[in-house]
């Protein structure tokens, strides 16, 4: 008796990514640790400038703050404003959740990735549509998976 072989895993290779755009994560190290941000574009292979996997994330570095009925509109809409970010992470620093967004970032990330200078415009284009889809999760009719994973989106990591 000694004849018994022991099992390989499965290389990473075969196995389906988890991360993929659209994905809602936590980052986990860094400047953003503990932010909620939406995978743009994954680099599983890297690229020529890094040479690891990595991903483009779009996120939340301000959150929306608590609205109740009583507040009028200037004040619902103060208290509605979002500061995102864009950056490129590396994979073992993202922890993946089981929600999903489906925000159209990718041409407007591309776009700005390309031109250095335009970072700022950027971000307030990920900004107008994170609080476009933030202020009409109300009225639009989406699926409950997509409405779930918005409002998880939107809501602060409790720590």
């Amino acid at each position: 008796p000694g004849g018994a072989i022991p099992r390989r895993h499965e290389s990473s290779k075969t196995m389906a990514p988890i991360i993929k755009s659209g994905k809602v994560v936590v980052l986990l190290q860094g400047r953003y640790a503990g932010r909620k941000a939406v995978v743009v574009k994954t680099y599983d292979d890297g690229s020529a400038d890094r040479k690891f996997p990595h991903a483009v994330v779009a996120g939340i570095d301000r959150y929306p703050r608590k609205i109740t009925k009583a507040m009028d509109k200037k004040k619902i809409e103060k208290r509605s404003l979002i500061k995102p970010f864009v950056k490129h992470v590396n994979l073992t620093h993202l922890m993946p959740t089981r929600y999903q967004c489906d925000f159209d970032l990718k041409k407007v990330v591309e776009e700005g990735l390309k031109d250095q200078s335009g970072n700022g415009t950027m971000r307030k284009e990920v900004r107008k549509v994170f609080s476009e889809k933030y202020l009409g999760q109300s009225t639009a009719k989406l699926s409950e998976k997509k409405a779930t994973g918005l409002n998880y989106f939107y809501k602060k990591l409790r720590f």
